[in-house]
């Protein structure tokens, strides 16, 4: 993978790149919609492709490894193949997962035992399995195998875990050297800074992890409950550590807000189930904030979804026909909220980047960090 720094911003941290893999080009900033189970939920990948548009998507390695499986993947050719997607896939590496089923996993040394969510079968996570589960799945950009702490957490309890996951990646990194790649293209590897919402760990993660030389380098640990200033001081603190010219990914965030102060702290990559989840519920991100579709206030507004013409459907649908469907438990409300809401989100990073480029990418951020942050 290739990765060109094309311009930063004179007023605040924020860059704009191109990232080069074996399947494309990835303009950054960038929001990769969540595809969990080779899938982003409740989008075809016509509209994926021709609509939302992203350079690349999200696969999940918990998910795919005990549904449909690698064998089966490994027999579709990857999971580019399977799911009938020919751009980039980032895939990560279970952690978060692992960290999601505290009550049905043990954490060891060795790795991870857990529970099947699906049939309660059990089943060890590795750092070296993982790495292999990875290769099979065939993404374009693979995670190392960590340890995600909760908020709040014990300061022994992350100190602890941030050497555990250390620990991790170098096992990874060996393990990785065996492995070759599986369908004809290479694989991007990317290790994640942990230490919960502690400075001294931030900065000594950080450390560890700029002195791998990977790829690329991500951002662990975040988005889990903290309030979101300690979320932009960790990420402030590890940004100014992490190597400049390699792409920076804040796993798991998050509010359209939160994007674009994390991009002018310094990131490049984003991903998060929040425009697909709340999409679903009837949640609706906009360029002047967020609109509950279900509320009786929208009944007969024919105005579009979007004040500012922004759509990203085929057809310019009114708030009184969207929430007409949700009222009505039509599939096609939550299709064409979740189309609109994906496409938000790649309109603002895609947006963000354009600003950076033109030099008021500052000055754009706050007045819609204040437009953004209401109910309407």
């Amino acid at each position: 993978m290739d990765f060109t720094l094309v311009q930063k911003d004179k007023q605040s941290k924020a860059r704009a790149g191109i990232m080069t893999t074996d399947h494309g080009e990835i303009q950054t900033p960038i929001f990769m919609p969540v595809g969990t189970v080779a899938s982003v939920k409740g989008v075809h990948q016509r509209e994926l492709k021709d609509e939302i548009n992203p350079d690349i998507i999200l696969g999940n390695t918990y998910h795919l490894y005990l549904r449909p499986s690698t064998g089966i993947l490994e027999e579709a050719g990857g999971l580019h193949k399977f799911m009938g997607w020919d751009r980039n896939i980032l895939t990560d590496s279970g952690g978060y997962q692992v960290y999601s089923l505290s009550g049905n996993r043990k954490i060891k040394e060795e790795g991870v035992k857990f529970k099947s969510h699906i049939d309660g079968s059990h089943h060890v996570f590795t750092p070296e399995n993982v790495m292999e589960i990875q290769r099979t799945i065939g993404a374009d950009i693979i995670m190392a195998f960590d340890e995600c702490t909760p908020y709040p957490c014990d300061y022994q309890y992350a100190k602890r875990s941030m050497h555990l996951t250390h620990r991790w990646l170098d096992r990874c990194i060996n393990h990785l050297e065996k492995l070759p790649f599986n369908y004809g293209y290479s694989q991007s590897f990317f290790p994640i800074v942990q230490g919960s919402t502690y400075k001294d760990l931030r900065k000594q993660s950080a450390e560890y992890i700029a002195s791998v030389g990977a790829e690329g380098n991500a951002i662990g640990g975040l988005s889990v409950g903290e309030p979101a200033e300690e979320m932009y001081e960790m990420t402030e603190i590890v940004c100014d550590i992490l190597p400049e010219d390699k792409p920076r990914y804040l796993m798991g965030v998050g509010t359209p807000i939160n994007i674009l102060e994390n991009i002018a702290l310094g990131i490049d990559m984003f991903d998060c189930v929040m425009p697909t989840r709340n999409a679903r519920n009837g949640m609706l991100f906009t360029a002047h904030g967020t609109i509950n579709i279900k509320n009786k206030k929208w009944e007969n507004d024919f105005s579009p979804i979007d004040e500012m013409g922004i759509t990203f459907v085929d057809t310019e649908y009114s708030k009184a026909y969207l929430r007409h469907l949700f009222a009505a438990n039509e599939y096609l409300g939550k299709q064409i909220a979740t189309i609109h809401n994906l496409g938000f989100y790649l309109w603002l990073t895609r947006t963000a980047r354009e600003r950076i480029l033109a030099g008021d990418f500052y000055e754009w951020k706050n007045k819609m960090v204040q437009q953004m942050d209401k109910r309407l």
